[in-house]
């Protein structure tokens, strides 16, 4: 069973940083195409932020956060991290750790996910 462990929300002030880290088991981490985040905020759907894809070595950005968030990987760890610059209130939510067989661009198909950490961003 994958296993997707999400940590380093919290609560920053527009302008801030975070840096979201995603720790997989090995097995998930060496089998999945792709691992990524997405984030869901309240009342909304959840969205594709970033997302790795092993074969070809390829990201993929959200436009509304290109130029702000960086995804990246410690293969050693087993990890995926989401560095987030430039913070803005419409970051706020809920934010995912996914992976999956099956990708296309930001969009993983019947992915395994984590159970989230929280980003909260005030104006």
């Amino acid at each position: 069973q994958a296993q997707l462990v999400e940590s380093g929300g919290g609560s920053v002030q527009a302008g801030g940083s975070l840096t979201l880290s995603c720790i997989a088991s090995r097995d998930t981490y060496e089998t999945r195409a792709c691992i990524g985040w997405f984030r869901q905020a309240p009342g909304k759907e959840r969205e594709g932020v970033a997302n790795m894809h092993r074969e070809p070595g390829r990201t993929f950005y959200a436009d509304s956060v290109k130029g702000r968030f960086t995804i990246s990987k410690d293969d050693a760890k087993n990890t995926v991290y989401l560095q987030m610059n430039s913070l803005k209130p419409e970051d706020t939510a809920m934010y995912y750790c996914a992976a999956s067989r099956s990708c296309a661009g930001l969009r993983v198909i019947a992915g395994d996910w984590g159970q989230g950490t929280q980003v909260t961003v005030s104006s």
